[in-house]
């Protein structure tokens, strides 16, 4: 498949996106644009990735940055686990490694919230090593060109994509090559509707020979996704409101909300929110109004959140699942990261 290398390459030379990580070869740039891309599309990561350089221009500035302003800086891009794996792989590279990134997928692999992918997509781009890379763009373009018709998130048909992607890597041209792949389909061989007659290797692609290329890759049914009914409390005590910080791991770890939880059966949201504040944090309160109903949804679970205005009554704050609280001001709101449902509630409480 040498032929079907060369026509990608000289394909991506003129079509090739601009990119803002790609007029660097500067490995903390390349890692922090990877990091980002993960399940985020590119015209949503451009502003965070210019954003996050703008107040971590490297990987110094970064490492010793407090993990709140690391998370402030990411708030919106979701996936909170990357900003904290990313903080913590910086202050490995500053601290152990004297700035410098493992120059080979085995070392980058040794670093949080690496994967083989990222690992591949690091080295090939940063120092044009020769390794493969496989995305779900890259599998997709594979998916077709071989037609191959097994689920590609099982692990026997990963493997034969990640064989199929040495194959064809060019050696000495990994940078370039890999990027290809992904713009490929990333701008042509789209899921639903490929744009074949525009495709470089349209004639080296045994799914469109056979007139398949719309059935593939084989996609796996949807399982329906859970739904929880939350309930939280926006706790007022002379004119300021309390919040609290989530543990550091899980998910949305590190970020601060309005305390609250899931609604159990036979319980009011009202009554859900007294509770919860009561297990949570050792005070009695009193619920008033609704302030806002919030949709939003996750990758395994969706929610609706309800936010209630309420006064402090009496007790002393013992936090029961949290690593810290405060009592701030509602213009100081803004100074703390939230997760995106709690930005909902700010909103609403400025509004």
């Amino acid at each position: 498949m040498k032929l079907f290398s060369q026509k990608l390459l000289a394909w991506y030379g003129k079509n090739k996106r601009a990119l803002p990580w790609r007029k660097t070869r500067n490995p903390y740039r390349i890692w922090l644009s990877e990091i980002l891309l993960q399940q985020t599309r590119v015209e949503a990561v451009i502003p965070y990735y210019e954003k996050f350089l703008a107040r971590f221009p490297d990987v110094f500035a970064l490492a010793n940055a407090p993990l709140d302003a690391v998370l402030k800086t990411w708030e919106g891009a979701g996936y909170y686990a990357r900003a904290r794996n990313l903080h913590r792989t910086a202050q490995i590279v500053a601290n152990e490694r004297d700035g410098k990134f493992p120059r080979t997928v085995e070392g980058l692999l040794e670093l949080p919230g690496i994967g083989r992918y990222t690992a591949g997509a690091i080295a090939s781009i940063a120092f044009n090593v020769n390794t493969p890379v496989v995305d779900g763009n890259v599998a997709r373009v594979l998916c077709r060109v071989y037609a191959i018709r097994e689920d590609p998130k099982v692990g026997a048909t990963q493997k034969k994509l990640w064989d199929a992607a040495t194959a064809l890597l060019p050696k000495g041209h990994a940078c370039d090559f890999n990027q290809a792949l992904m713009e490929l389909g990333a701008t042509i061989c789209l899921p639903k509707n490929p744009r074949c007659l525009l495709c470089p290797v349209q004639k080296d692609c045994a799914a469109r020979q056979l007139g398949i290329q719309y059935e593939l890759p084989v996609k796996r049914a949807k399982k329906e996704l859970p739904h929880k009914i939350i309930a939280a409390g926006v706790i007022y005590k002379r004119g300021k409101i309390l919040i609290q910080q989530r543990l550091s791991e899980g998910l949305l770890g590190g970020l601060w909300e309005f305390p609250g939880g899931k609604v159990e059966a036979d319980e009011s949201l009202a009554e859900c929110v007294a509770r919860e504040v009561r297990e949570e944090l050792g005070i009695e309160i009193r619920v008033g109004e609704k302030i806002i109903a919030v949709a939003h949804a996750y990758s395994h679970f969706s929610i609706t959140l309800h936010a209630f205005r309420c006064e402090f009554v009496a007790g002393r704050v013992k936090l029961a699942s949290a690593q810290n609280w405060k009592w701030v001001a509602p213009r100081e709101l803004e100074h703390y990261a939230f997760p995106a449902a709690n930005k909902k509630i700010i909103q609403a409480l400025r509004q």
